[in-house]
């Protein structure tokens, strides 16, 4: 297929995300709309000049996803049931995985009717924990990394390539690990920005 064929159908595939109810695309925004299953009720935010090359999959009814101004998301798969917020500045890498519940129950009946629900694509969300997450500005995400329901990742953090993030990070913290723990703090202002595939 040439450039040309594929660049007109990216600006179609757009353009039918941006003109649909609770999608707000600035103009200068790069959005891969084919990777992105919304329901009903449903809101998507991309501020200027964001690149979003991810897997953006609206598991529920009226869930959330924002992305900030000059913020990278690479092809990595946000999991929304409730609300995902990406902030200004935010580098996340590839194969990254957010995700803001738990998908099943701990309880092996819950998980039973869950699958026969499956067969009609119907999910009951009643017993499945659920909790926002949040990307704070400056932040970077290291490839493979894994950020859990209810994480508050601070203000010019890193998380290190392969972590698993259970907990909120505080601001300018690079954090590792599975789980993530802390490695050793950064400087607020001054400071280079580390690399994505920085391993601390």
């Amino acid at each position: 297929m040439s450039r040309i064929v594929q660049r007109l159908r990216y600006r179609l595939e757009l353009r039918r995300l941006a003109a649909r109810p609770g999608v707000t695309i600035a103009p200068d925004a790069q959005v891969s709309a084919r990777t992105i299953t919304m329901k009903p009720g449903c809101q998507l935010r991309v501020d200027a000049r964001s690149i979003v090359e991810a897997v953006l999959d609206f598991e529920r009814v009226g869930a959330v996803i924002t992305v900030g101004a000059n913020s990278y998301v690479g092809a990595s798969i946000f999991k929304c049931a409730e609300r995902i917020d990406v902030g200004d500045n935010v580098e996340i890498a590839w194969n990254c995985s957010i995700v803001d519940h738990d998908w099943e129950s701990m309880v092996w009946e819950q998980r039973a009717v869950d699958m026969r629900e499956w067969y009609r694509s119907e999910k009951n969300w009643t017993h499945v924990p659920v909790a926002p997450v949040r990307i704070g500005d400056k932040a970077v995400i290291g490839f493979n990394s894994i950020i859990l329901k209810g994480v508050t990742v601070g203000e010019g953090s890193v998380v290190g390539v392969g972590s698993v993030v259970t907990r909120d990070v505080p601001p300018y913290t690079v954090v590792a690990g599975s789980p993530a723990r802390v490695i050793r703090r950064l400087e607020a202002t001054g400071s280079a920005r580390p690399s994505v595939n920085m391993i601390p």
